[in-house]
């Protein structure tokens, strides 16, 4: 990933999506449980920012906040499946810790954005 994060969570979260269909691509070529976790990565690193942008549209606070909520799950289910790659040594790919420390901290924006929100700061 690059050095230089933005500062725009979509953004960010859609260059993060870009990464996962990466790592996914590979994991697609290979055969049994490599390709099945990268099923389940493909659909939660995707939907993380489907979720932020899905939000921007919100109908209201409610909604707006339940859509973060959506994405915050995925981004921790996210980081589940990227440390159970690694762990299980189905992948030796140099890019998982970067992604898991990423998916990290997108959670971190996301919940504090939801928690700045039910507060009613309106600058998220």
């Amino acid at each position: 990933m690059e050095t230089e994060k933005p500062r725009d969570i979509k953004e960010r979260t859609f260059k993060f999506a870009l990464e996962i269909i990466r790592l996914c691509r590979w994991l697609d070529d290979s055969p049994g449980v490599r390709k099945s976790l990268g099923k389940q990565l493909l659909r939660s690193g995707t939907s993380i920012g489907a979720n932020v942008e899905e939000a921007q549209a919100g109908q209201s606070k409610a909604d707006f906040t339940s859509k973060y909520a959506i994405a915050l799950k995925e981004a921790r289910e996210t980081v589940y499946w990227l440390r159970l790659l690694k762990e299980s040594g189905l992948s030796n790919d140099g890019s998982i810790d970067t992604l898991t420390q990423e998916a990290d901290d997108l959670s971190r924006i996301i919940g504090s954005i939801i928690v700045k929100t039910k507060r009613g700061n309106h600058n998220v």
